[in-house]
């Protein structure tokens, strides 16, 4: 009996003391990892939802970049950190869909290492080339390679990753040969695309609107089943020379595992709060996102899904980081 009121106590404790953390989060700093170079899209998209965090709570929103083996480096910091919401990982499809299914042995328990909080924003592609290529549209891209083949390059964030496999959807569809240059990020993907040391690249509308704008690079299509608001005039392949293509990326909020569920549901809410002011929302359409918050469950049964999609197109076109 003695026993049975002492466990009864303590899991009022437990629960109290969960609470009350909760409603008292966050006390101080929080670390939003980006496992990611500065520039890409994942690195852009999080700055914005860490500075309106940081205005919600009253606590700075520290964005730190920890690029390296696809996004695993910075994934498996935040896997090992405490699970008390102070540390939090911003993923996207490549490291939480995708390298599961790439990548034999991870650092980390995919499966188990993180808890799901909230979708950010869906990231549309957008296939960019140089100014200098000498084409205007998807149609005329394709003849270009399919002239020159293995003469032509495209950059990616990395091997594996969201943009590498909507090129390889791209060749594997119009039969064309692009050479492949993967790089540590998106940033210097894009970097090399605008010093004319690649000729082609597909990146999220959200670290690539602002240079198609400013002329620096020049869009031919967006990968996604519906046009960007922020490229209005830029079509998409599938209503252009590949019907039914689509291929985007997404960003989302995501905890060690074990951290309290009153605060994944906390930050999950806060979330929603902050993409539903319309002020942020424009914002991350006038960069090329779509903002798009979810529940912990939702998020986690988004990953689920897209890593089964995944799963089958890098099994059925053999792609492998070797």
């Amino acid at each position: 009996m003695i026993k049975r009121h002492l466990a009864i106590a303590l899991a009022l404790f437990a629960a109290i003391h969960a609470t009350g953390f909760a409603q008292g989060f966050p006390a101080r700093a929080v670390t939003l990892v980006v496992p990611f170079p500065p520039g890409g899209g994942t690195d852009t998209g999080g700055r914005v939802i860490a500075e309106q965090l940081s205005r919600r709570w009253g606590q700075p929103v520290v964005v730190e970049n920890k690029g390296g083996a696809a996004g695993q480096i910075g994934a498996d910091h935040v896997a090992k950190s405490r699970p008390d919401g102070y540390t939090l990982l911003l993923g996207n499809i490549g490291t939480q869909a995708i390298n599961p299914v790439l990548y034999s042995k991870l650092p980390y328990d995919p499966d188990k290492a993180f808890a799901p909080i909230s979708l950010v924003a869906e990231l549309p592609l957008a296939m960019m080339v140089n100014p200098s290529v000498p084409a205007t549209t998807a149609a005329e891209f394709i003849a270009l390679a399919r002239s020159r083949p293995g003469q032509l390059s495209y950059s990616s964030s990395g091997a594996g990753g969201a943009p590498h496999l909507a090129a390889e959807m791209f060749k594997e569809r119009t039969g064309t040969f692009v050479l492949h240059v993967p790089y540590r990020g998106g940033g210097p993907a894009i970097a090399d695309l605008l010093a004319g040391h690649v000729q082609l690249s597909f990146m999220t509308a959200l670290e690539a609107s602002g240079h198609i704008k400013a002329g620096k690079l020049r869009a031919l299509a967006v990968t996604g089943q519906q046009r960007v608001p922020a490229l209005p005039d830029v079509p998409t392949l599938a209503e252009g020379p590949l019907p039914g293509f689509n291929a985007i990326s997404w960003i989302g909020l995501l905890a060690p595992a074990g951290t309290p569920s009153d605060v994944v549901d906390k930050i999950a809410a806060d979330v929603r709060a902050v993409l539903a002011d319309e002020a942020v929302s424009a914002r991350f359409v006038a960069l090329g996102g779509v903002p798009r918050a979810s529940t912990p469950q939702e998020f986690g049964r988004l990953i689920a899904d897209d890593r089964v999609r995944y799963t089958e197109i890098i099994r059925s076109r053999k792609i492998s980081v070797d």
